[in-house]
């Protein structure tokens, strides 16, 4: 895990730019606290900061391999998880290795395959390599989006970088959001290639990007495949069985301390469960992390989205399987800090508006960070096995619309109401939301002979893998590197994604619950109290004096009456969101209060030039 950054420019003296990467690549340094390396030729610079994971000593990057016609030289992140394998065959095929890293296993399998090297690599990774035979430079990401990436093409090639915050610190990006920018914001659909930033894109999951002096092609290497299920019930289990105790395997792999997150919830817990039985193979015991709020298992009261509190399944889980566990309980002062919010939208470069189910992320891993660098996450969990309520609700099943936006939770419900009327009839975010449903759809393949039903649950499990997953990723990812975290994500494997994916909606449901398959496969590593629990979201505090201070944070706004916020945001509607009574005040209202925080903030921090008139 690291941070990447680098600058082509096919007709510029990259070189004698050297400060400007520099200052790009000082940018990610959050990402990668324990190491910096440059390279630089003639149209080409490369950034690098590292998070020592693997192969601690010799795994310096930019790795550069000198071939006699040219360098090649690679930036990159994330982890490759059979590498081993690769590295193998490699090895067979004559090359020879000078460290025991997996970025290195990446760059001679492209000496050895070219491009084709991105078919077999499992894991989550963005990288770039510059090939300076061809003075090309190929841009990866992996199959899911588990791993950021972002460019911006230039008169004369491209800028990239891991966050947009890097790309921005070059001079020739211009600061610009315009009305696409704030449309995707609040209509929560994840537009493939969407950045808040105008000039700004994402490499797609599971695209190649070759930039040469003819311009950028762009190659999908993957793509959710189709077909049939030939298995029957009780094989579909198993194998699900043994896909997940290889992939919990493969991802303990670290020279560093590894831990678990558990929510009490059955992905977290299903996680730590066969987590602590590989590690108990070596003698040792798993460390477990959740977050909770003060008071709050005493004083819950269930929601639309939460019967239960976390808490009682956590010790559960923990007391059956022997793990090392760590609560990290979080007051509405740490959650309302305004450095904490600065320092979450700081990490996300957009004004999320998730409030303190933000905050209390970036705390939870802030706090794991001082006794661990990779942990394993139960992220995707739910995309994978069909486990969201508006899975199994009647109306947002049938909804001509995405389907967590039908349910309308307290983040989806009134998320664009505080803007002021003339920014929702210049944003018209409804024809938006349309437009994204309808190009999302036409991408959806279509498998012969399958029933009406099951072809609208195989579309709405396209939609949660490819649209929905990649905003949950990206804010685990950015969250989590903000202080040098490594969070993997096993559900996120593209072998079990593929298989699941292409299994009946009658399996995902054989016991007459969510997620049977994933329920069935690990319920022998679980205590049946987790067997039995139903679906529980990422928790969020009920305390009102979270509510409360977000009022009088908003107060000294208001004051502010002729800040850029309200350009955007209606003045009286934040009055009226100071005056109410914190009592009453409705959950999607309080959502809408930490939206216009978050607003504000990220106007102070990047003072945007807005182009959405």
């Amino acid at each position: 895990m690291c941070g990447i950054t680098g600058w082509v420019g096919f007709t510029s003296e990259i070189a004698s730019n050297k400060r400007i990467l520099e200052e790009m690549t000082a940018t990610m340094s959050d990402r990668g606290p324990d190491d910096v390396g440059t390279y630089v030729d003639r149209h080409v610079g490369l950034g690098h900061r590292r998070l020592a994971i693997i192969d601690l000593p010799l795994g310096h990057q930019p790795m550069v391999t000198p071939t006699g016609n040219g360098d090649l030289a690679i930036v990159y992140s994330g982890e490759t998880y059979n590498f081993h394998e690769l590295r193998t065959e490699l090895i067979a095929a004559g090359h020879e290795f000078r460290t025991d890293s997996d970025t290195e296993v990446v760059l001679r399998g492209y000496l050895e395959w070219g491009t084709a090297v991105v078919d077999r690599l499992n894991g989550m990774y963005a990288f770039a390599i510059w090939d300076g035979r061809t003075e090309e430079l190929v841009m990866v990401r992996d199959r899911l989006g588990i791993k950021p990436f972002y460019f911006s093409e230039t008169s004369d090639g491209v800028v990239f970088g891991s966050e947009p915050k890097a790309i921005l610190a070059n001079p020739r990006i211009p600061h610009t959001v315009d009305a696409d920018g704030f449309r995707e914001l609040f209509a929560v659909t994840k537009a493939p290639g969407w950045s808040m930033w105008k000039h700004i894109r994402e490499v797609e999951p599971g695209t190649v990007i070759t930039v040469s002096r003819d311009g950028c092609a762009t190659r999908t290497y993957w793509s959710l495949p189709a077909h049939a299920h030939r298995d029957g019930l009780d094989d579909t289990v198993g194998h699900v069985r043994e896909l997940m105790t290889d992939i919990v395997d493969r991802q303990l792999v670290a020279d560093v301390p590894r831990c678990v997150l558990l929510s009490g919830g059955l992905d977290s817990s299903a996680l730590t469960g066969l987590a602590a039985a590989r590690l108990g193979t070596e003698g040792q015991r798993v460390h477990s992390y959740s977050v909770d709020f003060v008071d709050q298992e005493d004083n819950f009261r269930p929601d639309e989205m939460r019967d239960t509190p976390d808490s009682p399944f956590v010790r559960d889980v923990a007391s059956h399987v022997g793990s090392m566990h760590r609560d990290v309980v979080l007051n509405p002062a740490d959650l309302t800090d305004p450095d904490v919010r600065r320092a979450v939208i700081g990490a996300r470069d957009i004004p999320a508006g998730l409030g303190d189910m933000d905050s209390s992320l970036y705390l939870l891993f802030k706090a794991i960070r001082a006794e661990s660098t990779v942990a394993l996450s139960g992220e995707s969990a739910d995309e994978v096995f069909g486990g969201y309520r508006w899975f199994f609700d009647d109306e947002a099943r049938g909804a001509d619309t995405f389907p967590w936006l039908a349910f309308g939770s307290a983040l989806t419900r009134s998320r664009y109401s505080m803007l002021t009327p003339e920014m929702q009839r210049v944003l018209d975010i409804d024809t938006y939301v349309d437009d994204q449903y309808r190009t999302a759809l036409a991408s959806i393949p279509v498998v012969d002979g399958e029933s009406a039903d099951e072809r609208r649950m195989r579309v709405i499990c396209h939609l949660h893998l490819t649209r929905f997953v990649r905003m949950l990723l990206d804010r685990k990812d950015r969250a989590s590197m903000a202080v040098g975290l490594e969070v993997r994500v096993p559900f996120c494997d593209h072998r079990l994604v593929e298989y699941v994916y292409n299994t009946p909606w009658a399996f995902k449901t054989f016991d007459g619950r969510e997620k049977s398959l994933l329920r069935h496969a690990t319920k022998h590593v679980l205590p049946q109290s987790v067997v039995d629990r139903t679906k529980s979201p990422y928790p969020s505090t009920q305390d009102v004096k979270y509510t409360e201070t977000l009022q009088h944070q908003l107060g000294d706004i208001v004051a502010e009456s002729g800040h850029q916020v309200f350009d955007l945001v209606d003045h009286r509607s934040v009055r009226d969101m100071v005056s109410a009574d914190a009592h009453a005040v409705a959950p999607d209202v309080r959502t809408q209060m930490d939206r216009v925080l978050d607003l504000y903030h990220w106007f102070e921090m990047y003072s945007p030039e807005l182009q959405v008139a």
